[in-house]
């Protein structure tokens, strides 16, 4: 397989949908500074100097070269510059109150990226890095549970249990309602609170109560690493090969190549591929994937800012059997590309709701403090050269999910039998067989 190397691990096909930490900012604490009339000046002249370096980040960041550097240390400032200056100066001299100058700078990037329109750029503080981190490698502490908020009944609804993970050895359950962590109401911690502190130092303990048909229990549990499953795999009616592909990110192609491995030693005379609610993922994954189903040819296209192409292509070797393909609205970048690959060389059966439309790709820059720019910075094509942006991936067999199994999908709680998207496939996939 020739693949191109000039694009980084940093390079990614992902949603910032499916990044959990892009809710609102809660429980943030302001660290109040005193700023005394005598001072008024110098104050002035530091906090331009940090807008000033806080922007020169982001540029450096961007272009990385030391004489661009040099060149944006002389030249003149920008609209950009001149308002920040503006602003943080008025703020200084006249403003009341006291303020968190950290979430002033957060606030002014955020701010920034989001003015661009992009829907699929964004900024990320130092802490929101360090868990998007996390999630990018498939691992994370914790006590491994998924969580939503249900007001209604007073806290966070348990909807995921991790197989094996410290929560189910504690005694959890899916439907547990968590309404404290160590004494603290979680409606008041939020979903952002109570997943922080949840979190925390592997080998450490954290106490949890929690509502359960009435009865309020007392849960102490363990936070552990936790590896993630990216793909799952399973035979379906002694013949075809299912498997669950979660995310594009950190180990996607060893753990599907594995799942093939095992089905076509077990008999599969079919493969079903389900990226419904994925999220994509790294560009690398997606193409080991791909090279190892598809023949000889192209399998992805890219340009970049600068107007660079690249093409990654495939060998001859390759799977073929029948295939089919789960999509649905909530399946983004990589897993879009990867259905209409298949879609686009006939060697697969798409079936579902038609997806997303993410056809941009982002590379994510670290800036000083530890926050993370994420921005578009070119546009990826299937094989046959066409953009997904805002068009997405339209199923070969359009079969829709109602709201109430599309939520049960999401939290893996959808049986087979009642999964119509499945079934859909299965029969499709019979066909082929027969």
């Amino acid at each position: 397989m020739q693949m191109q190397q000039a694009s980084n691990r940093n390079q990614a096909l992902f949603s910032p949908q499916s990044f959990l930490l892009r809710e609102k900012r809660l429980g943030r604490r302001r660290q109040k500074k005193k700023h005394p009339i005598p001072e008024r000046l110098v104050s002035i002249v530091k906090k331009w100097q940090k807008i000033l370096l806080l922007v020169l980040a982001f540029a450096v960041a961007i272009l990385g070269s030391s004489i661009v550097t040099m060149q944006l240390l002389t030249r003149g400032r920008t609209p950009a510059e001149d308002k920040a200056a503006e602003v943080s100066a008025y703020l200084d001299r006249f403003f009341i109150d006291d303020y968190d100058e950290d979430a002033l700078a957060d606030a002014a990037a955020a701010a920034m990226v989001e003015a661009t329109g992009d829907r699929w750029s964004y900024y990320l503080t130092a802490e929101e890095k360090s868990s998007y981190d996390e999630q990018m490698q498939n691992a994370y502490v914790g006590i491994g549970v998924t969580i939503t908020l249900q007001e209604q009944d007073g806290g966070m609804r348990v909807e995921q249990v991790t197989a094996g993970g410290p929560a189910e050895e504690a005694g959890m359950q899916v439907g547990d309602i968590i309404t404290e962590v160590e004494g603290e109401s979680t409606l008041t911690l939020g979903m952002a609170g109570t997943r922080a502190k949840v979190r925390g130092e592997e080998g450490t303990s954290v106490a949890l109560t929690i509502l359960r048909g009435g009865e309020r229990l007392t849960l102490t549990v363990e936070r552990r690493s936790i590896e993630t499953a990216v793909a799952t795999y399973e035979m379906l009616d002694g013949q075809i090969g299912y498997v669950k592909i979660a995310n594009f990110d950190t180990r996607c192609f060893d753990e599907t190549s594995a799942a093939i491995d095992a089905l076509l030693d077990d008999g599969a005379q079919a493969l079903i591929f389900d990226v419904r609610n994925n999220g994509g993922g790294y560009k690398d994954e997606l193409v080991k994937i791909l090279d190892r189903l598809l023949p000889e040819g192209i399998l992805f296209q890219s340009e970049d800012y600068s107007g660079t192409k690249q093409t990654d292509r495939s060998d001859a070797a390759c799977i073929e059997l029948p295939m089919a393909v789960l999509v649905n609205q909530d399946s983004y970048s990589a897993a879009e590309f990867f259905a209409a690959a298949l879609q686009e060389y006939d060697w697969a059966t798409v079936v579902g709701t038609k997806t997303c439309g993410k056809g941009n790709f982002q590379t994510a820059f670290t800036l000083s403090d530890g926050s993370m720019l994420n921005l578009s910075i070119g546009k990826y094509f299937t094989p046959n050269g066409r953009s997904l942006t805002d068009i997405g991936v339209t199923p070969d067999e359009l079969v829709e999910l109602s709201d109430e199994d599309a939520a049960k999908l999401l939290y893996g709680q959808l049986a087979h039998a009642d999964d119509a998207q499945l079934q859909a496939a299965i029969r499709a996939i019979r066909q082929k067989i027969s």
